[in-house]
């Protein structure tokens, strides 16, 4: 029997620098990629910036041919300048993906935290880690954007295709370490476990 598979590309736009992570599902499994950043930032001109980005996410689609495509949806913040730039850089992405024919899926940043640590405000060293024990790979990246990007990815696999990993479950002592670090809410993930046990997959 053949395996179904789909690929997500998860995106964490920016006009300094850019995250990019795709996973790939195989049964219901999530594995890893790959993961890294533009660095668009080193470009004087704004225009260009932009051009460089809607020319890196195409030139991944291309090589990746991703069925799923997913990216974080601006925050709204007290810079209207800052704000701008990056309504541009996730303007132009969703561009490429669009003109590649795949469907676009924004999430806030709220809502990636919640689905990959079970807490909303969970800081950006926290996500990093949790992604490690799920999708198991041991390298650190130098910027989160990375990180940030392929938590787009899995919370969009969450989001879509509604399957939570017993590996989520903060049921040992390592993952239990995970959800405490960088947070004040100790039980967050447990509770939600707890109340939601239909959502894990005994897979």
């Amino acid at each position: 029997m053949q395996k179904t598979s789909k690929i997500i590309l998860g995106i964490d736009p920016g006009t300094v620098i850019m995250g990019y992570g795709l996973i790939k599902i195989v049964d219901g499994r999530p594995t890893l990629l790959d993961l890294g950043v533009l660095k668009p930032g080193k470009i004087k001109d704004n225009h260009k910036r932009l051009q460089l980005i809607f020319n890196t996410v195409s030139g991944l689609i291309t090589q990746f041919a991703p069925t799923d495509f997913a990216i974080e949806a601006p925050f709204f913040g007290k810079n209207v300048q800052s704000m701008l730039k990056l309504g541009r850089a996730q303007g132009v992405a969703i561009a490429a993906a669009m003109r590649h024919g795949l469907e676009v899926t924004e999430y806030s940043p709220k809502k990636v935290k919640q689905a990959v640590t079970g807490n909303g405000n969970a800081g950006k060293e926290q996500v990093m880690k949790m992604l490690q024990t799920i999708l198991q790979f041991k390298d650190s990246p130098k910027h989160f954007d990375a990180t940030d990007a392929v938590g787009v990815a899995l919370c969009h696999y969450y989001q879509h295709y509604k399957r939570i990993p017993v590996a989520m479950a903060a049921t040992t002592p390592a993952n239990k370490k995970l959800l405490k670090k960088g947070t004040k809410k100790k039980n967050d993930w447990a509770d939600f476990i707890q109340k939601n046990p239909q959502r894990i997959s005994k897979k």
